[in-house]
């Protein structure tokens, strides 16, 4: 029995892990649930779940949900960034499934590791912002992180059983999103309605954006840098719209390994809570047959800016990545809010790195600190941007 802290309860991630840890009651108990602002959701899975600690992101909604329960469940609330990282590291928890979007899942997962507990990870900009200090301090505490992410779970898949010595590079497919073809003048005119709309995959809001930029394939090849200790030049990338191989593997010999699978996350987050066992589902099988062909082709960079941004940035490695990571977040939320165009994503991230003096990341404090760092300096460039 494995007794789990979800972190992100109420977002897509969480929502699939808790149907997971439903279907496999016999193997999993959740211990505690951390959500944003959806208490109406989070409500409903303390009922169901039982959680002996729910962690929500201010006082104000605690109280609220405090009251709403009415003292009819014993589960303790907290709340805030303090409370996230308690949950993350209660005593007999064993796992923490991190779901928590952007940067603020990064300190909640860097205290569940610290405190040795394994986990299975969704945010991948915890390791984009810190990766060699949480790769670190795994490997010192003797942990494990399982990626959830379908393309990681799928290298992951793909290396069981060979030598790593013999590893040649690692191949990360993506959809191409939903402009995979459209001009850049098309591009220019993209409304975030449009964005939103991905063609494989039901996802959260920025996750969904950074698809349609690419930018989440770069943070994928920074992401897999990390847990695969591999060179950034070793990680090619290929469009594969139909989303049924969701990696490969390429060996010195020549030879390929692929994971191939529906698209439902459940497969990979059940996969990295029964590491290294792949349990039953109820998913129908692949058909094959009824796919007909898989196609492949070669990203543009030119018109999806935002890849060739994090890759030079994964390249430039120690507090770049931070930065990227920073200004990302500050300017999709400026397009989710109608404030920039589509086309200005990549130009507000580029602005950022550009002014940036890069340092190493020896602490957690120096993570954040960059972060924070280049989301003030992308704020600064937006309200110059809007002003014109």
């Amino acid at each position: 029995m494995k007794n789990i802290c979800l972190l992100g309860s109420t977002g897509y991630i969480g929502i699939n892990s808790l149907r997971v840890i439903k279907d496999n009651q016999e193997r999993y108990r959740i211990v505690a649930l951390g959500a944003g602002k959806n208490i109406d959701l989070l409500l409903t899975q303390i009922k169901e779940f039982k959680p002996r600690f729910a962690a929500v992101i201010n006082s104000d909604l605690a109280n609220e949900l405090k009251s709403r329960l009415n003292n009819t469940s014993n589960t303790e609330i907290l709340y805030g960034t303090e409370g996230y990282i308690k949950i993350a590291t209660l005593s007999d928890v064993n796992m923490a499934i991190a779901a928590m979007t952007g940067s603020s899942g990064l300190l909640p997962t860097f205290s569940a590791i610290t405190a040795g507990k394994d986990v299975a990870l969704a945010n991948k900009e915890t390791l984009v912002i810190a990766g060699s200090l949480l790769m670190s301090e795994s490997r010192k505490m003797g942990i494990n992180i399982f990626p959830i992410d379908s393309e990681h779970s799928a290298i992951q898949q793909s290396i069981q059983g060979h030598s790593r010595e013999d590893l040649k590079r690692i191949i990360l497919t993506g959809s191409g999103g939903p402009f995979m073809d459209l001009s850049i003048e098309s591009l220019s005119k993209v409304t975030p309605e449009e964005a939103l709309k991905h063609p494989n995959w039901s996802m959260g809001r920025k996750i969904t954006i950074d698809s349609a930029t690419m930018m989440n394939k770069g943070m994928e090849a920074i992401e897999a840098k990390w847990l695969f200790d591999v060179e950034m030049d070793q990680i090619d990338i290929l469009l594969h719209p139909q989303s049924i191989i969701h990696s490969m593997v390429e060996y010195m010999d020549g030879s390929i390994i692929a994971q191939l699978a529906p698209t439902d996350m459940r497969i990979p987050i059940s996969y990295a809570l029964s590491y290294p066992r792949h349990l039953k589902g109820e998913l129908p099988p692949l058909d094959l047959l009824d796919i007909g062909k898989l196609s492949f082709g070669k990203p543009d960079k030119k018109r999806f800016r935002c890849l060739d941004l994090a890759l030079d940035a994964g390249k430039i490695g120690e507090s770049m990545p931070a930065i990227l990571n920073g200004a990302n977040e500050i300017a999709v939320n400026a397009f989710l809010e109608g404030k920039i165009g589509f086309l200005q994503i990549p130009q507000v991230i580029e602005k950022t790195m550009e002014k940036h003096e890069v340092f190493p990341i020896n602490s957690i404090d120096q993570a954040i600190e960059a972060n924070q760092w280049a989301q003030s300096r992308a704020k600064k460039i937006l309200e110059k941007m809007v002003g014109n």
